[in-house]
């Protein structure tokens, strides 16, 4: 039903007006009374399985929906309904912006990917955190992170205040934070991941953090695809030298490779991020040179390019303890995250494990 809805309808408007639409009825069938438990009866992940210990949190699966679905946070209980174990809302960033000019978000259907220079788009942290504090307790039923960026508008010296000031106002409402400085659409924003720039950025998250008395929660760092080899390393030993909570890998690409669209169509949609299948080979490379130098020290979390039971099984053997979707949710529909789950249950029952959790990085020799 939903490929044929897609085809015919979400298809045949533009990227990002098929987002807000299709967004909307999920919220809308959410709003009717008893949908929201309905749903999470016939969707959310309950096999014992696919359990996972990780962010302070059991987590009933290890799926969830990665940042730039609901930047806002206006819809995570209705999605967390569809089966996702976790939702992470933003990107927000410390003062409200409204993104780069449209049109911003393109589909590249012939490789199941996206392109996207949305810039941050959001209301702020400030409204973030009150509709997140403002939820209905009877509707709560998923863990929710808070992805936050840099403002454009703050020049790069005044980032880590910027940085923190989002981090003090949403500690308080989500489960656990991530640093992204690895958006390619935001100018500036990819040379805070030097060491340099990163040490001092994550330091002034972690002194906000503690002052808003949530010294405690989770803390991630969102990297890039397109950093260099030594540079993922230099990242992760920032990581464990800080003392924060894990590592999220990856965000979008600026790279083209791998991709069957017409070189044409991919012209047509310019620059910005690549999301989607074509990212799967080189994310996949980044978590598995996370796990070799981190080994368990650190929670990892895979995106990019996860679409299929079998994605998801290979990133967890990689080391990924999380796994984030977002372009195959978005080509999937409403079912692929309890479809997600399942297959992944059934590939770990196959491969002889009690657990999804026990075959963490299980593919992958640690250094050291």
């Amino acid at each position: 039903m939903y490929k044929l809805l897609f085809s015919v309808v979400f298809r045949r408007m533009p990227a990002e007006a098929a987002h807000r639409l299709g967004f909307a009825l999920i919220r809308s069938a959410a709003s009717v009374p008893g949908c929201v438990w309905l749903l999470r009866r016939w969707l959310a992940p309950r096999d014992p399985v696919l359990r996972v210990d990780a962010l302070n949190h059991e987590l009933p699966g290890p799926l969830g929906l990665a940042a730039g679905f609901d930047k806002d946070a206006v819809g995570v209980d209705a999605l967390g309904a569809l089966g996702f174990a976790f939702v992470e809302v933003g990107t927000v960033t410390a003062e409200p912006q409204p993104g780069n000019p449209k049109p911003r978000l393109f589909r590249l259907p012939a490789d199941r990917a996206l392109i996207n220079r949305m810039g941050f788009n959001n209301h702020g942290a400030a409204a973030a955190a009150a509709r997140l504090r403002s939820r209905p307790r009877s509707r709560r039923g998923v863990v929710v992170g808070a992805n936050i960026g840099k403002t454009k508008l703050t020049p790069q010296s005044a980032a880590a205040a910027d940085y923190a000031r989002s981090a003090r106002l949403l500690a308080p409402s989500a489960d656990y934070l991530v640093i992204n400085v690895s958006s390619p659409n935001t100018p500036g924003l990819r040379d805070l991941q030097a060491v340099g720039e990163l040490r001092t950025l994550i330091g002034a998250v972690q002194d906000a953090l503690q002052s808003a008395g949530r010294g405690d929660i989770p803390l991630l760092l969102k990297i890039a695809p397109d950093l260099a080899d030594e540079d993922v390393d230099a990242a992760a030993d920032v990581a464990l030298e800080l003392g924060i909570t894990g590592i999220l890998a990856t965000n979008t690409t600026v790279g083209r490779d791998h991709l069957i669209s017409s070189a044409a169509e991919v012209a047509a949609a310019g620059s910005g991020g690549l999301s989607g299948p074509p990212l799967h080979p080189r994310a996949l490379h980044v978590l598995r040179r996370l796990r070799a130098r981190v080994a368990d020290r650190l929670v990892l979390v895979a995106a990019g390019g996860i679409e299929t039971p079998d994605d998801a099984w290979e990133r967890i053997r990689a080391g990924a303890t999380l796994l984030e979707g977002y372009t195959g949710f978005i080509y999937g529909g409403p079912l692929w995250p309890s479809r997600m789950h399942r297959g992944l249950a059934r590939r770990a029952r196959e491969a002889g494990f009690a657990s999804v959790q026990d075959a963490v990085g299980t593919s992958v020799s640690v250094s050291g």
